[in-house]
């Protein structure tokens, strides 16, 4: 049986006090991810600069369990779009996830396997439910740090798969993509606006 625990989210060093796995994504593993190809290049062969890291407290895969982690989006662009998370469905695909922001500023993008997408202000203090079934990246906007603190419905949902394929046809490649001066715009072709101003 589990014992209970606590542990502390250390704000100004972007970290948990307590934590079983830290993961640094680079720009070289968001390759497709970002419209501009040509600027993705450019901001490759000057460095891969890290694009976000993942604080995970690892917990048993067995029913009952919760999966806690802390995720920090670094600032920056490439070309007209923010930094981003790959974006994800769950590998058990009803499961749920529970985002809260502690810090900075962005957006969850969300899109489910019918095509359906929705997006979220993330802000400190506001909190966003993802539905069972809706792949999910975050997104920062403003050019700040986005500092988000989420949690997970249940470890024994398995790992988490970038891509999943729609009626056995092409996969995704995340939800939808948010330029930062202009609206949403899904892989379906439609648009979605949202009430967010650009930042300097």
């Amino acid at each position: 049986m589990t014992s209970p625990f606590a542990f502390d989210i250390l704000l100004e060093e972007c970290r948990l006090t307590r934590y079983d796995q830290h993961i640094e994504r680079r720009l070289s593993s968001l390759r497709g991810q970002y419209s501009d190809s040509a600027a993705y290049q450019r901001l490759l062969e000057s460095g891969d600069p890290i694009i976000y890291e993942v604080y995970e407290i690892s917990r048993p895969e067995v029913a009952g369990e919760l999966r806690t982690g802390l995720s920090v989006v670094h600032p920056g662009s490439v070309g007209s779009e923010y930094f981003m998370t790959k974006g994800h469905f769950h590998a058990v695909i009803d499961t749920a996830e529970t985002y809260y922001c502690v810090k900075g500023h962005g957006v969850l993008l969300m899109e489910n396997v019918q095509g359906d997408s929705a997006v979220e202000e993330l802000l400190p203090g506001r909190a966003v439910y993802v539905a069972p079934g809706w792949a999910h990246r975050s997104m920062l906007r403003g050019g700040r740090l986005d500092h988000r603190y989420r949690l997970a419905s249940r470890p024994e949902a398995g790992p988490r798969r970038p891509a999943a394929a729609r009626d056995g046809g092409e996969p995704f490649r995340g939800p939808a993509r948010l330029p930062p001066e202009n609206g949403c715009r899904p892989r379906h072709g439609y648009r979605i606006r949202v009430p967010l101003q650009h930042s300097p």
